[in-house]
C-alpha cells in the first residue's frame, strides 16, 4: 500500500506524461527536457511549483491561508478569492526563482480548473491565461482530483492500474485508476465529505480555542487532540448506505457527533467559547468511527477488482487528498486486505496504531 499526499504541486504530476501532446512543439525549440509551471488555487492556498519531464520538483511555493480560515470560522469564498489575487503573482515568481527558470524557458503552463471554489479557480485560470498569451507557450487544464489520484507516480514505481481513495474537504472518491486520464469510479461521498465533518465537527466543539490547536484545521486539530483520548468512552456509530456499494455516507456521523457534544455541554455547563473537557474523548472516537467507515467501501472495492480482474495480482492502493496527512487514518487504512477478506475484526481500537510515514 502507498499513502501520500501532496497539495502544493497536486497540480504537476500528471503534465510530464501529458506533455507527450506537445512533443513536436518542444521540439521545434531543440529543448532536452520538458519544463511546466502549475498553478493550484482551488480552495485557499495559493501554489505553484515548477516541474520536469522526469518527475522532478525543480522549485515550488506555497501561501497558505489555512490560520485565516480558521479564524474566520471556515473557508470564506470571497475573502479567499481576493488573498489569492494578492499572492498569486509572488508565489509564481518564487517558483520560477527556485527553478533558476524564466516564462520563457517553460514549455507550458497548468492550471487546476475544476473542482473547487468557482472564485479561487477563477484567479488561477486567469493568472495562466495571462502568462500563456504573453509568452505564447501552451495551456494544460488539469483536473484536481485527476492530479491528486497522480500524485504517488511522481514520488514511487506506481504502475497502471491501481486502486485510489481520494479524500479531501469537498470530496471522497474510491476509482481505479487505468491511465493518465481513464478511471473508473466505484464510488464517492452521497452526502458531506470527510474534510468537512472534520471542520465541522472540531468547529462545533471550538477546539480553536484551546491553546494546542490555536492556527490549526479542524482536522489536524482533532487528530492532535484524539492522542490524548480514549475511544471507547464515546461509542462510535455503524454507518451503511441502502445498498452494499463502494459509496460512502458521513453526514449521519457529523450530526451523531454534534449531539454527543451538545450533550457534553449541557452536562458540563459549557457555555460560550468554553470547550468540553472531555473533548480528546470525543475526539479519539470520532476519528476512529471515519476510519471504519472508510474501510468498508474499500474492502468490497477491492473485492469488485478481483471478481472482475480489474487488478493484478498484486495490488496497490494510493490514498491522496488532503485528510490523507491524518497518520491515524493512513496507519488503519493498511489494515484493509487486497485480497478481499473480512476486515470486520481486523480494524479494531486496539490494533490501529499511528505509523510514522514519508508523505
Amino acid at each position: 500500500m502507498i499513502l501520500k499526499s501532496r497539495l502544493t504541486y497536486s497540480v504537476c504530476k500528471t503534465l510530464y506524461k501529458r506533455m507527450t501532446q506537445y512533443q513536436s512543439f518542444s521540439n521545434q525549440r531543440n529543448i532536452s527536457k520538458y519544463k511546466i509551471l502549475g498553478i493550484e488555487t482551488t480552495c485557499d492556498d495559493t501554489g505553484a511549483a515548477v516541474v520536469d519531464e522526469s518527475a522532478h520538483i525543480l522549485g515550488n511555493a506555497l501561501h497558505s491561508q489555512t490560520s485565516i480560515s480558521v479564524s474566520l470560522g471556515g473557508v470564506l469564498p470571497p475573502y479567499a478569492k481576493a488573498l489569492h489575487e494578492k499572492h498569486i503573482h509572488n508565489i509564481v515568481q518564487d517558483a520560477l526563482t527556485q527553478a533558476g527558470v524564466e516564462i520563457q524557458d517553460l514549455d507550458a503552463v497548468a492550471v487546476a480548473v475544476e473542482p473547487g471554489l468557482p472564485l479561487s479557480l477563477d484567479v488561477g485560470l486567469k493568472h495562466a491565461q495571462k502568462l500563456v498569451m504573453e509568452n505564447r507557450v501552451p495551456l494544460i487544464p488539469v483536473h484536481h482530483m485527476e492530479a491528486h489520484a497522480l500524485t504517488a507516480r511522481m514520488i514511487d514505481s506506481v504502475e497502471f492500474p491501481f486502486l485510489v481513495l481520494l479524500v479531501s474537504g469537498g470530496h471522497c472518491l474510491l476509482a481505479v485508476a487505468r491511465d493518465i486520464d481513464d478511471f473508473l469510479l466505484l464510488g464517492s461521498s452521497i452526502d458531506n465529505a470527510p474534510g468537512e465533518i472534520f471542520d465541522k465537527v472540531a468547529r462545533r466543539m471550538k477546539l480553536k480555542n484551546l491553546p494546542q490547536c490555536y492556527g490549526k484545521s479542524g482536522g489536524a486539530s482533532i487528530e492532535l487532540m484524539a492522542q490524548q483520548g480514549d475511544p471507547d468512552m464515546f461509542e462510535a456509530p455503524h454507518v451503511y448506505t441502502k445498498s452494499r456499494s463502494c459509496n460512502f455516507s458521513f453526514a449521519g456521523m457529523k450530526a451523531h457527533y454534534c449531539t454527543y457534544i451538545e450533550q457534553e455541554e449541557k452536562k458540563q455547563g459549557i457555555v460560550a467559547s468554553g470547550v468540553i473537557s472531555n473533548a480528546a474523548d470525543v475526539c479519539a472516537s470520532f476519528q476512529f468511527a471515519v476510519l471504519r467507515h472508510m474501510c468498508r467501501p474499500i474492502e468490497r472495492a477491492f473485492r469488485f477488482c478481483d471478481y472482475n480482474n480489474l487488478l493484478p495480482e498484486t495490488k496497490t492502493l494510493v490514498v491522496s487528498g488532503g485528510v490523507a496527512c491524518n497518520q491515524y487514518l493512513r496507519a488503519g487504512l493498511q489494515r484493509v486486505s487486497p485480497l478481499g477478506q473480512d476486515i470486520s475484526e481486523e480494524v479494531t481500537r486496539e490494533n490501529i496504531k499511528v505509523i510514522p510515514m514519508k508523505l
